[in-house]
């Protein structure tokens, strides 16, 4: 049976520098972002994530390097098929909420006649329907920012963008928008998003791509990643002797918690063995091979760059 093939990309990134003058905020960057994938861009602050969003936005171009975007050089018409929501936030506080949106909307390409229901069910569904006829500068910083990603999705994008989305939202409209990236992903669109938070990477993300003072440090599936940290530990909740495991085979350390004991292994141990061992004098209520979370992965290689 033939291999299915894998997703044609989006956005590929091929050999790209950006400097300004002496900083070099990318440097010799190659990425390939598959389509219907939610793409975690995570990495310090100043790291140069927001500097290739807007390599691939074509804000900034490349000192050398190639940027692709649907196939096609990263320009005015690939831009059209993109929704991008920037890190710095920007409306215009007189206009008014269904008007500013409608203005996104129709410089991306859209009718009126496109136009008024989608406003409508966008307002319904971020509870800003009471707002629409209040000006932009009345409304506080959550609601400007759920005016600003509507204004985003509008035109209904084949690639979205977001620079820093979760910034600014209580937890409730912070659900919904992993909902929306969710279906996004659903759909069979693209989402690329940056975030500092790690748990929304982690619970959003199919895979990340972490730059650190310009290069790539990380690239691929979160779950992949994980496995590539993995540290030789055990974790064995329940009731029992710890002593059960001193001088075992392939344990190099036992630490004796409340509830739990904590398994240091060598290199190669089998985890298999150690359960088996445990079976007969311990009361097993879980066995856990140790995966890091990719906040852990994020601290060890940010703290170490």
């Amino acid at each position: 049976m033939a291999a299915s093939a894998s997703p044609e990309p989006v956005v590929v990134l091929e050999g790209i520098t950006k400097t300004f003058g002496k900083h070099v905020a990318v440097d010799d960057l190659s990425l390939s972002i598959p389509r219907g994938s939610v793409y975690g861009f995570i990495g310090p602050n100043g790291a140069g994530k927001t500097s290739t969003i807007r390599m691939i936005m074509h804000i900034h171009l490349p000192d050398r390097g190639r940027v692709e975007v649907f196939g096609a050089p990263a320009g005015r018409e690939t831009s059209r098929r993109v929704g991008y929501l920037p890190e710095e936030r920007g409306l215009y506080p007189k206009m008014k909420v269904r008007d500013v949106v409608a203005y996104f909307g129709r410089l991306k390409g859209c009718t009126r006649r496109e136009l008024e229901p989608r406003i409508d069910a966008w307002l319904e569904r971020l509870d800003l329907k009471p707002w629409k006829l209040r000006k932009c500068q009345e409304l506080s910083k959550g609601m400007q920012q759920k005016v600003q990603f509507i204004a985003t999705v509008i035109h209904e994008p084949e690639l979205l963008i977001l620079d820093e989305p979760f910034s600014g939202l209580d937890p409730v409209n912070a659900e919904t928008l992993q909902h929306i990236i969710e279906e996004y992903r659903a759909n069979g669109r693209t989402v690329i998003f940056s975030t500092h938070v790690m748990e929304h990477a982690e619970k959003l993300c199919d895979a990340v791509f972490m730059i650190c003072r310009g290069r790539k440090v990380l690239d691929g599936p979160v779950e992949e990643i994980r496995g590539r940290f993995r540290e030789d530990k055990v974790e064995i909740a329940g009731e029992g002797d710890a002593s059960v495991f001193e001088g075992a085979s392939g344990v190099r350390s036992v630490r004796a918690l409340a509830g739990r004991v904590e398994l240091d292994l060598e290199p190669g141990a089998d985890p298999q063995r150690l359960l088996e061992l445990a079976l007969p004098r311990f009361k097993v209520s879980r066995f856990e091979v140790r995966t890091p979370r990719l906040h852990d992965i994020f601290v060890k290689i940010a703290g170490g760059e």
